[in-house]
């Protein structure tokens, strides 16, 4: 079993995000533990309002939000009376007894799973703290249970070998076992692509769905040189749990990766004169950055800019696909690199059905502005008919007063 504690400050995101999966057809609630009302009976303002109760009242406390994932691997099955038994004795391992919790069951991916809901603030206010939560009392509840159900322990989990007559295509969230899926696309990407940084292996990875993720600067995974793999959606967004590089077969760890590097730095050089030679004809003509990208993958290298919100394209990286050669646009030289090659591109056009849309106001513009006054008479023609015909007759009806008054 492997359990994963993700703390946030956003307890209906939380449950949101089980919901969809149970609207979706993809998970199901099974246990609603200290709630007033039967599961059956809960919407979701009733599931919400449990756990908003306890976190309003220790308003000093932002991370309020603790979400849970235990997972288990292929073949392990668990009924769902014995899973209620799992969740208890792993809320109580990790101090969270008496906290109400939402337990869903999840079918979204190519392993059993379920998530836990709740929250770490008590009913007297005082906030149960998360500090190293996950790497301590997570960690001995975890191997306890693993004990008493006789579930497979992690720690001994055989490590997957890639399979290499596997077809390697982007990876899919809950289509296969997300650990399966990504030791199969790095076992094939590290063995034959060349890159020198974990930017350049990502570069290569994404084309895959699959990120390597060293944690932000000043957290305790980046300074201990730790790594992990995650799967990403359509949108470039992390999905699911994120496997450990030191579970993968072949350990392809930070460590690991950086002997590759210095390896791949040489094995990289005889290419490097050819790329800039077809760099230098695509941009013999006038680009824009699209063009840019089209006339180089035409040619089986992908160009991948790295832009700000603005638009200002602050990376850029080429990966040669015929000779899976992979290099920073500074490593090709100074004027490939981000700020030099975007000041060579021309600005892009607009779209064209943005142009046609710009026609048709013209025209119209055109139309309003050419036949306004004619329009105006068509309009108010038959009023002026009617307010001749008005004042006839108050001129005729003056005379016949006077005629009468003499």
């Amino acid at each position: 079993m492997v359990a994963k504690i993700k703390s946030g400050k956003s307890l209906i995101g939380a449950i949101n995000y089980n919901e969809r999966k149970v609207s979706r057809g993809m998970a199901e609630l099974i246990a609603a533990i200290r709630y007033p009302k039967d599961m059956e009976q809960l919407n979701f303002h009733d599931k919400l309002l449990r756990l908003n109760d306890l976190a309003a009242r220790n308003e000093r406390t932002k991370t309020n939000t603790v979400h849970i994932s235990l997972n288990f691997p292929n073949g392990e099955n668990l009924p769902d009376d014995k899973l209620h038994l799992i969740v208890h004795d792993y809320m109580l391992g990790i101090g969270f007894e008496g906290q109400p919790c939402l337990v869903y069951r999840h079918e979204d991916a190519g392993h059993p799973h379920i998530h836990i809901v709740t929250t770490n603030i008590k009913r007297d206010g005082e906030r149960i703290s998360l500090h190293y939560l996950g790497q301590n009392e997570s960690e001995k509840a975890r191997k306890a249970i693993e004990i008493k159900y006789n579930l497979t322990k992690a720690d001994d989990h055989p490590k997957q070998k890639p399979n290499l007559k596997a077809d390697i295509s982007a990876a899919e969230y809950g289509k296969a076992e997300t650990k399966r899926v990504i030791t199969n696309i790095l076992g094939y990407t590290l063995r034959a692509y060349k890159f020198t940084s974990v930017p350049e292996l990502n570069a290569v990875l994404q084309q895959y769905n699959i990120q390597a993720d060293r944690g932000s600067k000043d957290s305790r995974m980046y300074d201990r040189g730790g790594l992990l793999y995650w799967i990403l959606d359509n949108k470039g967004n992390k999905v699911g749990v994120p496997i450990k590089a030191s579970t993968i077969y072949g350990k392809p760890t930070l460590k690991t990766l950086e002997e590759k590097f210095r390896l791949n730095e040489q094995l990289r050089k005889p290419f490097k004169a050819e790329l800039i030679k077809t760099i230098d004809q695509v941009l013999s003509k006038p680009q824009t950055k699209r063009s840019f990208q089209k006339a180089l993958r035409e040619k089986s290298i992908q160009v991948i800019l790295r832009q700000n919100d603005e638009g200002r394209i602050y990376g850029v990286t080429f990966i040669d696909q015929k000779n899976k050669a992979v290099f920073n646009g500074s490593d090709l030289g100074k004027a490939y690199s981000a700020n030099l090659l975007s000041a060579k591109f021309l600005p892009e056009p607009p779209p064209k059905t943005a142009i046609g849309q710009q026609i048709k106001d013209s025209v119209a513009n055109d139309i309003s502005t050419d036949h306004s006054d004619n329009l105006l008479d068509i309009l108010l023609a038959p009023d002026q008919e009617d307010m001749g015909a008005l004042n006839k007759i108050k001129r005729e009806s003056r005379k016949k007063r006077k005629g009468l008054n003499l």
